[in-house]
């Protein structure tokens, strides 16, 4: 992708794909859902010399953002740099983002901790890392306040848990809605085109080309 460099670090026993958008210029970054793992995710930004510059947030699930409280306060301890933000998703997510933390216990696992966003998203807001815009888009069903992030310009998504290789986003949650989730990638997914490489919450990578031709959940 032409002057964005995308990397992943796969955090928690849920190998859930924490995503680094760098401007390579700069070394500018934002880490998408750090759901946990945050001295790995410190050891990729040391190692690429990359300077964390927010906390992007997909959805309130512990395995995407049971981390970011972590990852911030050690991003914060760093001397000489300004306090990282956290940002997102949209506010529907806000009881799940604050039940972090009863969520793990379920799981047995420790060091996930609710977090409290700098700022919620909603659709059409606008980020951006240096020159790099992403749009935000709300595509609900997997959580009631997932968004995703497009870069037109790069063709480029990260899409969370909506859309994956050959699959869709989990909707067997007392809030999980599978045809509000369908009609989001229909109706927003999609049409960005088939050429836009994306980045999802789990697996390997595709496009929306290829989803488009042989996902079964959206043929």
């Amino acid at each position: 992708m032409p002057d964005l460099k995308v990397a992943v670090v796969p955090v928690t026993a849920f190998q859930q794909n924490c995503t680094l958008l760098t401007d390579p210029d700069t070394g500018l970054t934002a880490i998408v859902d750090p759901g946990g793992d945050a001295d790995a995710i410190l050891a990729a930004l040391d190692a690429g010399k990359l300077n964390a510059s927010a906390i992007w947030l997909t959805h309130g699930h512990l395995d995407h953002a049971g981390g970011a409280a972590e990852l911030a306060e050690k991003l914060d301890a760093r001397p000489g740099r300004d306090k990282i933000e956290i940002i997102g998703p949209d506010r529907r997510d806000e009881m799940l983002l604050q039940t972090i933390g009863e969520q793990a216990k379920l799981y047995g696992l420790g060091g996930l901790r609710s977090v409290e966003p700098a700022r919620y998203l909603k659709e059409g807001d606008t980020l951006a890392i240096g020159p790099h815009v992403f749009e935000v888009l709300h595509c609900p069903g997997h959580t009631p306040g997932h968004v995703v992030f497009f870069n037109r310009a790069a063709r480029f998504a990260q899409l969370g848990d909506v859309l994956f290789r050959g699959s869709v986003g989990r909707t067997d949650f007392p809030y999980g809605d599978h045809e509000a989730l369908i009609e989001a990638i229909k109706t927003k997914i999609l049409p960005l085109g088939d050429d836009v490489r994306f980045v999802c919450g789990h697996g390997p990578t595709s496009s929306i080309g290829a989803e488009r031709a042989t996902n079964p959940f959206i043929r």
